[in-house]
C-alpha cells in the first residue's frame, strides 16, 4: 500500500505542522538531575586521548585554521579524493549549505527523520514535500514513494529517530540523473562494520552524504561534520560557507577522529552499543502497552508507549528524560525515543517504567 505523500503546498503543511526545532537537548537543558535518555550523544564522553588532542590544538589558536590536514586524512579515511570532502560545523550546517546553494524546484524529505532538513529548506524559502513512512510498514523504505518530479531526496540512515538501517542498494536506487540524493549518515559508525553505508561510493550520480563525528565522540558543543559529495557540488557548497567556518580544534577533532585508533575505537564501541540495546529492547518487550521499532540499529530505540504524553511527563517526575516523538512529522504523542545507555542505567529505566505500565 502507498503511503500518501504530502503535496508540501501551505495547506499541506500547516495541516501537518511540528515543531521542526525541537530537539532532545531541550528536554534536559536546565535539569542536571535528569538522566539523559534523550539526547543521541555518547556518554563519558570525549575519551582522555581526543581530550588531550583538543587541549594541544589551542597552542594554535592565533593561527587562522587550515583545514588541508584534516580535509586529506578525511578523503583518505573513505578512500575518496580530497575534493569530494567538504568539513562543516556539524551536519546541521551542511543542511543549511544544500538548502541555500543547490537551486531545486521540488526537494522531498522522507519522514520521520530529523527534521533540521526540512526546517534548513523552508528557511531558504523551499516549499517541501514529505514521504510518510508507516509504522505498519516497520518505517521501512520504499523507493517507489518518492515522486519521480523530486529534484531533491533526503533521507535518514540509520534513521533518527525510528533507529532502522536501509538497505543501501534501496537507497541507490532513489538517484537518477538531475537529482540530488541527500544521506544523512550521522548514526553510521554506530553500525557493526558500517553496514549498508554509502559513504565513499562514488558511483551513485546526484549522491551527497553527510557524517558526524559529534555523537560518537561526544563533540556536539565543538560542531564538525563533513560532506562527501561530486567535486562540482563540494565546491558550489563550499562558496556558500563563510571564512574558516570550522575551528581550528574542531579540525585537529576531525582527524583524530578518522585515524586508525580511533575507527578501531568506534569499531569496538559500535559492538557494546549493539549489546547495550539488545539489552535494553529486550526489557521494553516485557513492558505492557510498550511497543519497539525494530531491528533497530542505532544508539537509540524508538518506542510507542500507551499513554505516551503522560508517561513522559511522569517519568520526568522520576528523574528520567526522554526524547519526545509528536515532534517528529508522521508520529505523535505516543512515541518516544530512548538513547541506548550502559546496562545499569537502563535497569534504572526498565524499573521506572515498569511502574507506570502496569
Amino acid at each position: 500500500m502507498r503511503t500518501p505523500t504530502e503535496d508540501g503546498s501551505p495547506a499541506a503543511a500547516a495541516a501537518a505542522e511540528v515543531d521542526l526545532r525541537h530537539h532532545g537537548d531541550a528536554e534536559v537543558r536546565g535539569r542536571d538531575e535528569l538522566v539523559d535518555l534523550a539526547v543521541n550523544v555518547r556518554a563519558g564522553t570525549p575519551p582522555a586521548w581526543l581530550k588531550q588532542c583538543l587541549a594541544e590544538s589551542l597552542d594554535g589558536l592565533a593561527a587562522y585554521p587550515d583545514g588541508r590536514a584534516a580535509r586529506a586524512a578525511v578523503a583518505a579515511r573513505h578512500g575518496v579524493a580530497p575534493e569530494r570532502v567538504l568539513l562543516t560545523a556539524g551536519a546541521a550546517e551542511a543542511f543549511v549549505l544544500l538548502a541555500r546553494a543547490l537551486r531545486v524546484r521540488r526537494p522531498v524529505v522522507v519522514h520521520p527523520q530529523f527534521t533540521e532538513p526540512e526546517a534548513a529548506l523552508r528557511d531558504a524559502g523551499h516549499v517541501v514535500g514529505r514521504v510518510l513512512l508507516r509504522a505498519e510498514d516497520g518505517f521501512r523504505l520504499d523507493p517507489a514513494l518518492v515522486p519521480d518530479d523530486a529534484d531533491m531526496v533526503v533521507v535518514g540512515n540509520p534513521t533518527n529517530p525510528t533507529s532502522v538501517l536501509h538497505r543501501a542498494d534501496d537507497l541507490a536506487r532513489l538517484a537518477r540523473p538531475g537529482r540530488v540524493l541527500v544521506v544523512d549518515e550521522a548514526f553510521m559508525d554506530a553500525v557493526p562494520g558500517e553496514r549498508e553505508a554509502l559513504a565513499g561510493r562514488v558511483d551513485v550520480p546526484g549522491l551527497v552524504v553527510l557524517r558526524s563525528l559529534t555523537k560518537t565522540w561526544g563533540l556536539a558543543g565543538l560542531r564538525i561534520g563533513y560532506v562527501l559529495a561530486d567535486p562540482g557540488l563540494v565546491a558550489e557548497l563550499s562558496r556558500a560557507q563563510p571564512l574558516w567556518p570550522v575551528s581550528s580544534p574542531a579540525l585537529a577533532a576531525a582527524e583524530a577522529c578518522v585515524s586508525p585508533r580511533a575507527l578501531a575505537e568506534a569499531g569496538h564501541v559500535a559492538h557494546r552499543v549493539a549489546a547495550e540495546r539488545r539489552h535494553l529492547v529486550a526489557g521494553l518487550s516485557e513492558v505492557p502497552g510498550v511497543s519497539v521499532v525494530g531491528p533497530a540499529e542505532g544508539p537509540f530505540v524508538l518506542v510507542r508507549v500507551t499513554g505516551g504524553g503522560g508517561v513522559r511527563e511522569v517519568l520526568r517526575e522520576r528523574g528520567f528524560a526522554v526524547r519526545r516523538g509528536d515532534t517528529f512529522p508522521g508520529l505523535g504523542p505516543e512515541w518516544v525515543r530512548v538513547a541506548v545507555r550502559d546496562r545499569a542505567t537502563a535497569d534504572r529505566f526498565l524499573s521506572a517504567l515498569r511502574g507506570l505500565c502496569p
